[in-house]
Formats: structure tokens, C-alpha cells, sequence
């Protein structure tokens, strides 16, 4: 029979020892070097991640979102000079009637059907703006001509705009994106206040797809108001004595900073005008760089100079072709000469 083994007991001393053995002391010298690594790379990376993620929701929302506007562009100098309201004389020669002055000299097409003795009232006006009566004409006599639904060219900044088109509610967006301001629907039209002098404002009358925003700078040829006559709605004069500042104007040939509006209605489409019958149209205007020289007519005139100018229809459009009347205001006699 074997004999038992006792082992002897370990001591506490022994223990300690053993305890400190197993410790990983590495472990312990390197941990206080990886936390002080670990936690600026994980401050790093968090900044990084919330940086892409906010690029990638910019990215997402630039492509989702509305089509570019208008690029905005340095403004141009108000036009020191507006367009003014005249007329020029002529003198009546054998042969002449109202309807062949009318025709001849400012391609009145439709005087005929415009003035008419089935409507007398129709006369009694033309009667009064040329100074004549038409019915007693005599050669040598003097007439003022006017030229018929004539236009005007401007350019100006955008002060307010009022859309016929409520607009559209878009709904907030789940995440933080770049607020941006959405332009008006004009497509149905607006009433844009211009500013095309320091003192002077015009209420543009405008049909558009482009996007305009409140301090975009607009070019327009526009219909000018017109001499408003008892029982005659087509009365194709305007009123010499009305003033600019605070007149509404129908736009045609519209153009928001950079970018014409291709598809805006064409000055012929603003009635009632007789352009297509007549081939084309007067239209009163100052040269200079900001004001007619905008639409690069060949003039070859001083900056400032007041004229009246017969376009010529072309393709759509209205263009200025060598011979085409011209005339330059005279503030002395306060009239229109030929140049």
C-alpha cells in the first residue's frame, strides 16, 4: 500500500507572486498609448464621415432639384436718357389723302381699316392728332404724324414682382439641405416693377418660363400704352403728355440678365398692333450700351441721342435695315427730324 503525498501549502507571499506573474504588464504600458491614439483618429473620422454625408446630401439635392436660374451677372448703368414720345411734320402734297399719307409715310397697311367714315368717331381722332381735318385737305397744309402702336426699349432692375400663378408649396425636407429661394411662376405672367432710372419705375407686364428674382436685371422691347379714346379700343396712338414713371408696359423680345427667353411672346403676338400687316413696327428709344446698342442695331449714332426708328419684320423679328426711316429728337422744337 503506497503512502499518501501531502504538498505543503502554498504561502501568501507565494500567491502575490503568482498574481503579479500572470498580469500582462505589456498590456497595461500599451493601452495608455492606443487611448491616446484611438480617440483623436475616432474624432477625426467622425468629422470626416459627418463631412461626406453632408456633401453627399448637397449632391443629392443640387441634382433633385429645380432647374438653374437666371446666372446672376454685374448690372449694367441706368440708361441716362429716356425714350420720348413724338411725332414729325410733314407736308401734304397734291393728291394726298389721310389713308395715303398714312400709308405711305408710316407704313400704315391698315390705316384704312383703322380710321374708318363707317365710324366717325374714328376720324374725329385721327382729325386731332394730326391737326387737320382729313376730309378738307389742301397741299401745303402741315401734319403731325405719329407712328402707330409704337414700342419702346428698356433695361432695368427688378424691384417686385407679382405672379398671376400662386406659388407652388414645396413640402420641408427630412434633412438639413441649403434654403434657396424660389423664384415666381411667371409662365401665366407677372407684373414686374423695373426700375430703368434712378427716379424712374415702369410696371413690366411679362410672360416667362425664365426664372426672375428681385434684383436680376431685365431687357424688353414693350408695347407702349396707349391714348386711351372714347368708343375707339384699337386707338393706335400713344399720349405725348403721359409720363414714363409709373406706366405698365407689356414686354415682348425678354431677356433676365444672360438669357433671352427664347419662347416669351413675340412683339407681334401684343395686341391689338398691326406688325405682320405692316412689316414691321416704329419704336421709340435712346442708343447707348444700356439702352438700345443692348439689341445691336447698326445706328452708328451717339450714346443718348432720342430717335424713332422703323424696324423691319424679318423671320420673326424685328431688325433695322439701311434706308429704314430714322429720326432723331429736337428738344427745340420738341419734334422729331429725319436723320
Amino acid at each position: 500500500m503506497m503512502a499518501r503525498q501531502f504538498r505543503p501549502r502554498s504561502t501568501a507571499r507565494e500567491n502575490l507572486h503568482a498574481v503579479i506573474v500572470a498580469i500582462p504588464w505589456k498590456l497595461l504600458l500599451l493601452l495608455p498609448v492606443l487611448i491616446a491614439f484611438a480617440i483623436p483618429a475616432y474624432l477625426f473620422g467622425a468629422r470626416i464621415g459627418h463631412n461626406a454625408l453632408s456633401a453627399l446630401t448637397q449632391l443629392v439635392y443640387t441634382a433633385s432639384g429645380p432647374p438653374a436660374t437666371a446666372t446672376a451677372t454685374p448690372l449694367p448703368s441706368f440708361a441716362t436718357q429716356l425714350p420720348q414720345v413724338g411725332s414729325f411734320l410733314y407736308t401734304v402734297k397734291s393728291g394726298d389723302s389721310c389713308d395715303s399719307i398714312l400709308t405711305t409715310q408710316m407704313h400704315s397697311a391698315d390705316a384704312g381699316t383703322i380710321f374708318s367714315d363707317a365710324r366717325p368717331e374714328t376720324v374725329r381722332a385721327l382729325d386731332a392728332a394730326l391737326g387737320q381735318d382729313c376730309h378738307a385737305l389742301q397741299p401745303g397744309m402741315v401734319l403731325a404724324l405719329s407712328p402707330q402702336y409704337p414700342l419702346l426699349a428698356l433695361g432695368g432692375v427688378v424691384l417686385k414682382i407679382e405672379a398671376a400663378t400662386p406659388q407652388q408649396v414645396v413640402p420641408t425636407p427630412l434633412i438639413a439641405v441649403p434654403t434657396q429661394e424660389l423664384a415666381p411662376d411667371c409662365s401665366g405672367g407677372c407684373s414686374l416693377l423695373v426700375r430703368i432710372a434712378p427716379q424712374v419705375q415702369v410696371h413690366l407686364l411679362v410672360q416667362t418660363t425664365l426664372a426672375i428674382q428681385v434684383g436680376a436685371w431685365v431687357w424688353a422691347q414693350a408695347a407702349m400704352a396707349r391714348k386711351p379714346v372714347a368708343n375707339f379700343n384699337t386707338y393706335p396712338y400713344a399720349d405725348p403728355t403721359a409720363v414714363l414713371n409709373g406706366m405698365a408696359l407689356r414686354a415682348c423680345d425678354f431677356q433676365v440678365n444672360n438669357i433671352h427667353d427664347s419662347n416669351a411672346l413675340s412683339c407681334d403676338q401684343l395686341l391689338p398692333n398691326t406688325i405682320d400687316d405692316d412689316g414691321g413696327s416704329w419704336m421709340f428709344a435712346v442708343t447707348g450700351a444700356s439702352a438700345l446698342d443692348h439689341w445691336h442695331y447698326p445706328l452708328h449714332l451717339p450714346a443718348g441721342t432720342h430717335i424713332l426708328v422703323w424696324l423691319s419684320m424679318q423671320n420673326g423679328n424685328l431688325t433695322f435695315k439701311n434706308g429704314n426711316p430714322l429720326y432723331r429728337y429736337d428738344d427745340a422744337s420738341h419734334l422729331y427730324v429725319k436723320i
